[in-house]
């Protein structure tokens, strides 16, 4: 009963913690890569701060309690969706109450609270950002869950456990079930996840609801004080949540057994460590690299990359995979 009731509060602070510092470490990345001195890591931690203590104000004509639950609903929604993620090595607090269907659609939840909020705020330019927002999701959660199923598929082959669980997934690595041919098709499958996951975070160049230079700031242009920093904090750990559950389809792997150390706690400091360098990789390579060399595009563009070229890179990862297993 401890568990359930502080687990939660302990994963919240957490996420919170670990999210803002890496929204931190990516903006210093960023600008050390545009040749820019950039903001230090602990930005985030001063944003946040400040807004806090500023006064929230709501527009004339929003819906005022959909306008101020929609924050409250972008992190409410961001940290359960920590619970159900493995974290720094260790299984996930609901471990066995979900699997990855429900992560599925509790992604959506925190883009939904943007889209809510918008949509409330009664301003054109949140209402053009909600709209394209919405354009965007309905885009990349196609081919999000293929890769989800094509991986659940595969190791159904091997097991009759269930595979739609985390859990399972990371005893049977996608790596270590398959042939050349499936090796090729998991590459397709991680290289269509990584193309998903700054449309799922809303970055460059997936920025397109935002789009201060059109729409002042898109569907958050009406947020001040505490709902702006609440919007702020919910991103920052819907973006952990999202990198976790990357590291939790493809490399779910641990180093602290082989490490020759025979304290668990030591082997479980190590995987927690070992684990945030794996986030830090994959941020580095799904966000930072494209935040750096590329421009934003047109909610169109958006559309037709996710529904055509990510789609068919995730239909073709899971065609290898079924070639994989009749060879």
């Amino acid at each position: 009963m401890a568990v359930l009731l502080l687990g939660p509060i302990a994963v919240a602070l957490v996420g919170s913690v670990v999210g803002l510092f890496y929204l931190g470490v990516d903006r210093v990345l960023v600008a050390r890569m545009q040749s820019r001195i950039g903001p230090p890591v602990a930005q985030p931690f001063r944003d946040v701060g400040k807004l806090m203590m500023k006064e929230s104000i709501i527009p004339n004509g929003a819906l005022r309690w959909l306008f101020q639950f929609a924050p409250i609903l972008c992190v409410m929604g961001s940290v359960v969706l920590l619970l159900y993620i493995p974290l720094f090595g260790r299984p996930a607090l609901f471990q066995g109450s979900g699997d990855a269907i429900l992560v599925i659609y509790l992604l959506t939840i925190p883009s939904l609270a943007l889209v809510a909020g918008g949509f409330a705020s009664s301003s054109p330019y949140a209402s053009v950002g909600a709209q394209r927002e919405m354009v965007v999701m309905i885009g990349y959660e196609f081919p999000l869950s293929i890769t989800v199923v094509s991986l659940a598929w595969r190791i159904l082959q091997v097991t009759d456990a269930n595979t739609f669980a985390l859990s399972t997934m990371a005893q049977y690595p996608i790596w270590n079930l398959v042939g050349p041919p499936g090796f090729v098709g998991a590459l397709l499958l991680l290289a269509a996840l990584i193309a998903v996951t700054p449309g799922e975070l809303g970055r460059i160049p997936f920025d397109i609801a935002e789009a201060e230079t059109e729409l002042a700031g898109g569907m958050l242009v009406e947020y001040s004080g505490r709902n702006l920093a609440l919007f702020y904090l919910g991103n920052a750990i819907r973006g952990f949540a999202v990198l976790s559950l990357v590291v939790a389809l493809f490399f779910p792997y641990g180093i602290g057994a082989a490490a020759g150390v025979s304290s668990a706690a030591a082997v479980a400091a190590i995987d927690a460590v070992f684990f945030l360098l794996k986030i830090l990789v994959v941020m580095f390579v799904a966000v930072v690299l494209v935040r750096s060399a590329m421009a934003r595009f047109k909610v169109n563009q958006a559309s037709a990359f996710y529904l055509t070229a990510v789609t068919l890179v995730s239909l073709a990862g899971l065609l290898l995979l079924w070639v994989d297993t009749i060879l």
